[in-house]
């Protein structure tokens, strides 16, 4: 049976003190989690250390960072490795984020090569796709996400890709004033599914968690989770307040 993860980004946001209340804030307020209803942390890499003292001993709550790089170590002057990620006691790694794509111009084969890094190193991989807006009202977003798809994971074996979680971001409906529907996340993320299991064979797509990234909030959380495909969110700024956080898992919970 697949998880059912809610995973918090925080992106550039909270100083170490603010970064320290909302975690206290969250952990107050959680719910019993179990091992196929999963939360994740990814604040700064600043947070890493001090968030990681605060998840010690607590069940099926763990840490990500929001990058890391493609090579093991060298001169690489502002970088962080996965096995740095590691080392600090985050067992997730987000790779792919449209940000990172668009503002840091990071390439398909660039992404590739995190993967692959950051599996060699035991972490969990949250793999972000998606769409822009010029996309999307072209009606080529299925082909554009199965192009993504196939070129930052199909070089990975079938057994390397159980520890790897699909994130399907709509940019055209994030700040934009546009919203995606409920429907319109379950096609793509059924797509996803369909191209995962052309690869590699229904039985590893279906133990594939596929995440949506497009503006969830605890007011359509519950809608969004209860498709048949989506099997839970990666949050930007509903993770930011612990009450909104805390709504969205219990909308996991829920479903």
């Amino acid at each position: 049976m697949r998880k059912k993860i809610v995973a918090a980004n925080w992106k550039m946001n909270l100083n170490l003190e603010e970064g320290k209340s909302l975690v206290d804030g969250i952990l107050a307020g959680l719910p019993a989690l179990t091992e196929t209803k999963q939360v994740v942390i990814a604040p700064p890499f600043v947070h890493l250390a001090q968030t990681a003292q605060q998840l010690q001993g607590k069940a099926n709550i763990t840490l990500a960072a929001q990058n890391c790089y493609s090579e093991a170590s060298g001169a690489y002057t502002g970088e962080i490795s996965a096995s740095m990620v590691k080392s600090v006691g985050a067992g997730n790694v987000i790779i792919g984020h449209s940000e990172r794509r668009e503002y840091f111009k990071e390439s398909d084969a660039l992404l590739a090569k995190k993967t692959s890094q950051a599996l060699e190193n035991g972490l969990r991989v949250i793999f972000c796709c998606g769409e822009p807006l010029e996309i999307r009202d072209a009606d080529t977003q299925n082909e554009f996400v199965e192009a993504q798809i196939k070129a930052g994971l199909f070089h990975l074996t079938a057994e390397e890709l159980k520890n790897v979680v699909i994130a399907y971001e709509p940019i055209w409906a994030i700040g934009t004033g546009r919203t995606a529907s409920s429907q319109q996340a379950q096609d793509m993320h059924a797509h996803i599914r369909n191209v995962v299991a052309a690869q590699y064979g229904k039985e590893v797509a279906d133990d594939t968690s596929i995440l949506y990234g497009g503006s969830c909030k605890p007011s359509n959380a519950a809608e969004l989770f209860s498709c048949p495909d989506v099997d839970g969110g990666l949050i930007g700024g509903a993770s930011l307040k612990a009450d909104e956080f805390l709504g969205i898992i219990n909308a996991m919970m829920s479903c």
